[in-house]
């Protein structure tokens, strides 16, 4: 390759007015971009940047280089994942065609033709360089015209993620301690861990006191859309009722066919030589059954009447003493 040397990856065209020189990429093979970072806790920010490295042309072979944990907690602070961890979870990363390890914090031109780069990829704000090697860890492949320039995406970053559990700590402990963690294994004293679960009690009894009072508060609305029904509706229905039972109590009384059943069942059992007794003692016996059952039709009448108008009245009359209290006291407070 003709980098290996030291030299630019194909022309190389000096910028007017600046020092800084823009190359064109090869042509004849797959370009080799470069994209390091610490990755720590990857997530879609990390993929979203790796995937735009790789699609900078059209033909490109990323390379990622990551820093392993001293030279990272030497210069930007410890981690949550080993060197290891952040290794293995670049390389499932589909958009990584290669990973380096034990990446250089400040990337030199040695680096850069020992991995046969063309290009390194990052986003454009100045990195600031706290080995003290410059103000910026990309002001080199800037200069030569080898960088290419990657979003950062808003909103999501390892610091972020950090900032959230750290934020949630103790509910995150209580989940740990939940799972089958001891106190030891996070840290926790004895006392603190008894305070976490009671306050983690007591905040479960309070949302099933609230759950209980949102059912209990549905409850009392369907009573009272069934209540502001019946007084709607009560004299319709209560009328209703009454003219419906009157009308059956007089089919009931009209129908009875006490007499005529009684002919067919004389009919029926051959009594062809009928004498005046006879007709005298069996018309007197229907006399007395029609009496009979209109006496039970007519005290079950009176009384039905009597019970549903009684209980019409005493529904009105506490209604009437409910609507008279709310006038007065108006409407009672939830507590």
């Amino acid at each position: 390759m003709s980098n290996v040397t030291g030299d630019l990856p194909s022309t190389a065209v000096a910028l007017p007015g600046s020092t800084a020189i823009q190359t064109s990429p090869p042509t004849d093979r797959p370009v080799r971009v470069y994209a390091d970072g610490i990755y720590d806790l990857f997530h879609f920010g990390h993929a979203r940047s790796l995937e735009q490295a790789k699609k900078s042309f059209p033909n490109t072979y990323l390379l990622v280089g990551c820093c392993n944990d001293e030279t990272t907690h030497k210069y930007k602070g410890r981690t949550v994942m080993t060197a290891e961890e952040r290794y293995e979870s670049l390389r499932h990363c589909k958009w990584v065609d290669e990973v380096i390890p034990d990446a250089p914090w400040v990337i030199n031109q040695e680096f850069l033709d020992n991995n046969r780069i063309d290009y390194v990829a990052h986003d454009s704000l100045p990195y600031a360089d706290t080995s003290g090697a410059g103000k910026d860890v990309y002001e080199f492949v800037k200069k030569v015209g080898r960088f290419k320039e990657t979003m950062r995406t808003e909103g999501i970053s390892t610091s972020d993620i950090i900032m959230r559990i750290v934020k949630d700590y103790n509910q995150y402990v209580m989940r740990n301690l939940d799972r089958g963690y001891s106190r030891e294994d996070l840290g926790v004293s004895f006392v603190k861990e008894k305070r976490l679960r009671v306050n983690m009690r007591l905040k479960k009894l309070q949302e099933r006191v609230k759950e209980q009072q949102e059912k209990v508060g549905e409850k009392i609305q369907t009573v009272k859309m069934l209540r502001n029904e019946w007084v709607e509706n009560a004299d319709r229905w209560v009328a209703g009722f009454l003219e419906i039972f009157e009308e059956g109590c007089h089919k009931m009384e009209e129908g009875s066919g006490v007499e005529e059943e009684g002919e067919e069942l004389r009919g029926n059992r051959g009594c062809v030589g009928r004498t005046e007794e006879g007709d005298g003692a069996f018309k007197g016996g229907t006399e007395f059954g029609s009496g009979v059952v209109g006496a039970i039709y007519g005290f079950l009448k009176v009384f039905v009447i009597y019970f549903v108008c009684h209980g019409y009245l005493i529904f009105r009359f506490v209604l009437l003493r409910k609507n008279t209290d709310i006038r007065k006291n108006g409407y009672p407070e939830n507590k």
